[in-house]
């Protein structure tokens, strides 16, 4: 039982981390978002959220990996729009 607990930890971390981000300096969810009223992500849910939901679902490396694919898609030429975990 212990083990499995003990394995939980790394996930644990990283969406506290994410959260942190997300309270501090993110565009989308922090105070500073009052300089982006509209959003300053161009996906839907923003690409932290996206992340964070797809550690919680998958597991931090195989979410992990697809929260860093989100991150390489969301690019100024890219055109967005809703893109939920699935």
């Amino acid at each position: 039982m212990k083990l499995k607990v003990f394995l939980y930890y790394p996930r644990y971390i990283a969406l506290k981390m994410i959260r942190f981000y997300q309270r501090t300096i993110s565009f989308d969810h922090s105070p500073m978002k009052e300089f982006f009223p509209g959003g300053f992500c161009r996906y839907n849910p923003s690409c932290s959220e996206y992340t964070y939901k797809s550690i919680e679902k998958y597991g931090l490396i195989k979410g992990g990996f697809k929260g860093a694919w989100r991150i390489m898609r969301c690019n100024p030429w890219s055109r967005g729009g809703d893109d939920p975990v699935k």
